[in-house]
């Protein structure tokens, strides 16, 4: 178990160093955004419904630029933290919602919520919001700041609101074209 844990913290630390060096292929070209999120809710099908999560999904058919290799991680890391941190019979909610030449998608969860603190510090290296997390149940803190990376790269944005106890909400907003020549830093 400690190598697998070891072996997934190698893996996201040179996934973001890759990141965030200048020659990471970054080839963005038009696909169905809710055609890949069906895809990553269907891939997370045994998380949810061994803890008889209810799915809500929201949205219609849309088209977004972006580079879909790298959006995918992006959207199992939210995905997979909302089925971890939601109690059985908890409520997901994932939608998209078009304005003007933006794209804002949430995953909204009923789970246990984060402290004001703890969101302060949500997408830094490293940080566990739950520091009781051990390397049984998971977690290494780079998930999130992978995520705002990969967000950042493609000119969008990436935050949280949350009431503890209560819920999380993760907010992406995404351009719906991306020019592949210039991106956030």
């Amino acid at each position: 178990m400690e190598s697998n844990r070891l072996s997934k913290i190698s893996d996201n630390l040179l996934k973001l160093t890759s990141l965030e060096s200048k020659h990471h292929p970054f080839e963005p070209k038009y696909y169905r955004l809710d055609k890949q999120l069906r895809n990553v809710v269907l891939a997370l099908e045994p998380n949810w419904l061994a803890k008889n999560i209810e799915m809500d999904l929201q949205f219609e058919n849309i088209s977004i630029m972006a580079d879909e290799d790298l959006m995918n991680p992006v959207w199992m890391n939210l995905l997979s933290n909302s089925i971890k941190f939601t109690p059985a019979t908890g409520t997901i909610t994932l939608s998209i919602m078009k304005q003007m030449d933006m794209i804002n998608i949430a995953v909204h969860d009923n789970g246990i919520g984060l402290t004001e603190e703890q969101q302060k510090h949500i997408f830094e290296r490293f940080y566990k919001a739950d520091q009781s997390r051990t390397a049984a149940n998971g977690g290494s803190g780079l998930g999130l700041s992978i995520v705002k990376k990969i967000i950042n790269m493609h000119n969008g944005t990436v935050t949280v609101e949350s009431q503890f106890a209560e819920y999380t909400t993760f907010l992406v907003t995404l351009p719906l074209e991306v020019d592949p020549t210039r991106t956030n830093e």
